[in-house]
């Protein structure tokens, strides 16, 4: 029997994100405009076909599973990788720290500029709208975020976790990292998160803090056949 995170996209998009989600019964995608992420809720041609339909001439859409991903005749892949899906053993305490606070719109420049520069994966201006995000600052700067992406029944998705390159080695990624898996499973569910799988220090450091290695999921990109 499948697990509700081997197919992560399509089941945050029928649940806690059905009010973002593009498409039908098919296929969705969330609005490009917050992240490009789609899935189709099988690889029956029907559901191929319903993917096919879903991006413009020039959108690009990433799927991830734990399964092969198939893809259409009218799309191309652009990006294919391997990425690891990692879930915390244990619940985490919440914690409070007085440098951590909540972002907000206000900040949506500063937190897209941060993570263009550091890229943690895909962001916009508009990803706020999967979930909260808090950050720290340094004389108004941002200088470290974190926040929450993917949600499906009983699971959160940690994600958008960055540090400044001028202030890294000072814990503020572990700090920001703790605080979000506390205010996760806070609300009774599961921390998880995704790493590509050759970021090994990233990975080191996830197991160190209490996760394990859920599975392995493919990643394709993928655009409207030229």
């Amino acid at each position: 029997m499948s697990h509700i995170l081997d197919r992560p996209i399509w089941n945050a998009l029928r649940t806690a994100h059905a009010n973002l989600a593009q498409g039908g019964e098919r296929a969705r995608r969330y609005p490009p405009s917050i992240v490009p992420f789609a899935a189709t809720v099988d690889n029956t041609p029907e559901s191929l076909e319903a993917l096919e339909s879903l991006p413009g001439a020039e959108e690009a859409m990433a799927l991830i599973e734990a399964g092969p991903i198939v893809v259409p005749q009218g799309l191309e892949i652009i990006l294919e990788g391997m990425l690891v899906q990692m879930i915390a053993e244990r619940p985490y305490e919440r914690i409070s720290d007085s440098r951590i606070e909540p972002l907000t719109e206000a900040d949506a420049e500063d937190m897209l500029a941060l993570a263009t520069l550091t890229k943690p994966g895909p962001f916009t201006l508009r990803a706020q709208s999967l979930g909260t995000f808090w950050g720290i600052k340094s004389d108004g700067r941002l200088i470290a975020m974190a926040g929450q992406r993917l949600r499906a029944p009983g699971f959160g998705e940690l994600s958008g976790l960055c540090t400044h390159p001028d202030f890294q080695g000072r814990g503020l990624a572990t700090l920001l990292f703790r605080f979000v898996a506390g205010e996760i499973s806070a609300r009774g569910e599961t921390v998880f998160l995704h790493a590509f799988s050759t970021n090994t220090p990233a990975i080191s450091l996830y197991k160190s803090i209490g996760f394990r290695l859920r599975a392995e999921m493919n990643l394709r990109v993928v655009k409207r056949a030229a």
